[in-house]
């Protein structure tokens, strides 16, 4: 899905150097809206969902950045998580993202066995079968920064060995 950019305050456009605030939003609505940026020159992207994609436009978006930029995301929790992690790729600090998260949506937990992402609905202390290498992975509330995604790992090891 492409991204559609809004138009940005004051026709102030994304150009090498930037230095605001980009707000991006994900899924049906534009959350960012109301979010005041004190003034400060912004740069509105809008996508359906944080695909490899729309994060690849994002990792564009910020190469354009100076320092001092500030990024605003917006959305269902797997797709905020997943542009925070983009973002810091790019060299962003933490206090420079701001999360808007719903608060429903699936949960992506990383396998660290075969390194794939699995989206699922289930809560910490269940079951989920890996989407890459179907082991039973036990989903634990330790979230990566780093990878955008819960932790998981093999739920009966224990029991093989």
């Amino acid at each position: 899905m492409r991204s559609v950019p809004m138009p940005p305050a004051a026709g102030i456009g994304l150009e090498p150097g930037f230095r605001g605030v980009i707000r991006v939003s994900f899924g049906a609505s534009d959350d960012t809206a109301g979010y005041d940026t004190g003034g400060q020159p912004r740069y509105d992207l809008h996508f359906e969902s944080a695909t490899t994609e729309t994060l690849s436009e994002l990792r564009s978006a910020l190469a354009h950045t100076h320092v001092g930029v500030r990024l605003v995301v917006a959305g269902p929790p797997a797709d905020t998580r997943a542009a925070a992690a983009a973002a810091a790729e790019c060299g962003l600090l933490e206090a420079e993202v701001t999360l808007l998260a719903h608060q429903v949506g699936p949960r992506v937990i990383y396998c660290p066995h075969c390194r794939a992402t699995t989206a699922t609905t289930r809560q910490a202390g269940s079951e989920v079968q890996c989407g890459g290498c179907t082991t039973n992975l036990a989903i634990t509330d330790h979230f990566s920064r780093r990878l955008g995604a819960y932790l998981g790992y093999s739920a009966h090891a224990e029991e093989a060995a």
